[in-house]
């Protein structure tokens, strides 16, 4: 498929110490040094929101609570340009286990060990799919960085409890973020091309947002909910000929055998 591995974020997190910079600080930094440049634009709006979640983000560390994602990692789904985005998957909010969430939906760092079971599922399709074999890794960022904006609902979480963070203000945040994702206009006044795949109740709900943007839905791949539509489902192929549709290229799907 012509695939190149060692490809870059074109936006890295500009912070001094990106791996010990607290949210504190992060919270009172400007906008464009946490996330792409007209990805700041687009999230403009909600700045305010953006920074109360950031603060509550830092008291909770204070109280002793460990936030998962890193710091440096919170805005990792906004450091591609928002107009490269081809292809956006939602999820949920990150993994609750330490060391696995990355700030990609669905992604996990690269030396989990066994990858969580939705991803596992998610790669039993994509080889039933498209026949690209599963991978011992969870690291996704190589979709990230070809056009796939991998958006949980809620952009962080307190270790070891799933969904606490639910409800504390990253709602409005995505929602703009889906909104501005659908809403960009081509120079001739069209849509600019974009394929959402939307699995289970949860992402369903970011549908409105959508507009006339293509979707591609299912049931969640997670073992309690795959076999009842996931599995068969065809995502992968199914978003690239709704992208090859609007006049552009697919996505390559292929992932390296080691991160």
């Amino acid at each position: 498929m012509g695939t190149v591995f060692d490809s870059e974020p074109l936006f890295e997190l500009t912070l001094p110490d990106a791996e010990t910079v607290g949210f504190d600080v992060m919270a009172r930094l400007p906008l464009g040094e946490l996330v792409a440049p007209d990805w700041a634009d687009a999230l403009a709006p909600v700045e305010g929101e953006l920074r109360k979640v950031l603060t509550f983000l830092a008291e909770e560390v204070a109280a002793g609570h460990r936030v998962l994602p890193s710091p440096s990692n919170v805005f990792r789904a906004f450091r591609q340009p928002l107009a490269a985005v081809k292809v956006l998957v939602v999820g949920q909010d990150p993994y609750p286990t330490p060391g696995h969430a990355v700030g990609l939906s669905f992604s996990v760092d690269g030396r989990t060990r066994p990858v969580p079971r939705s991803l596992a599922n998610i790669y039993k399709e994509l080889e039933a799919d498209l026949g690209i074999p599963a991978r011992v890794h969870g690291d996704l960022g190589v979709w990230a960085d070809r056009g796939v904006l991998l958006l949980n609902r809620v952009l962080s979480v307190r270790a070891g409890a799933a969904g606490s963070h639910r409800g504390k203000g990253w709602e409005p945040i995505t929602t703009a973020a889906v909104t501005a994702v659908a809403g960009r206009t081509a120079a001739d006044g069209g849509q600019v091309p974009l394929v959402a795949v939307l699995w289970g109740k949860d992402a369903e709900s970011v549908r409105p947002l959508l507009g006339e943007t293509p979707v591609v839905s299912s049931a969640h791949p997670s073992p309690l909910s795959a076999s009842r539509g996931f599995f068969g489902s065809r995502p992968f192929s199914r978003a690239n000929t709704l992208l090859q549709q609007q006049g552009t290229g697919p996505v390559d799907w292929e992932i390296p055998p080691f991160p």
